[in-house]
């Protein structure tokens, strides 16, 4: 599996958040844990848990895929679901590499 994570910590707040609509349009507020490029799938993801959670707090992570721009950003028009099993079980994957990883996952 190749991949490459983009670390979003060191990026000022306003650029780690983006609200999400969900069906009743009810908006939420995410931060962005981390971005990376699959070469297997040939295409960019970011994974998203709610703003203002504590540190010791269990969260659910939301997974999308996304077309980046030139610059490798995107905006929360340009997400779109993950829908095969082979491709969750990868971004599965990516997040247990980020959490197992103290160099990653900043802890």
């Amino acid at each position: 599996m190749a991949f490459k994570i983009n670390d979003q910590s060191q990026l000022p707040a306003e650029d780690r958040q983006i609200t999400l609509v969900d069906d009743n349009d009810k908006e939420e507020l995410f931060e962005v844990l981390f971005t990376f490029y699959s070469d297997d799938y040939d295409n960019s993801y970011v994974l998203l848990y709610p703003a203002g959670v504590g540190a010791d707090e269990d969260v659910e992570i939301q997974a999308f895929g996304f077309n980046a721009d030139e610059n490798g950003d995107a905006t929360k028009g340009d997400l779109f679901p993950i829908e095969s099993d082979e491709e969750w079980d990868m971004v599965e994957g990516v997040l247990n590499t980020f959490l197992d990883d103290d160099r990653l996952s900043g802890e």
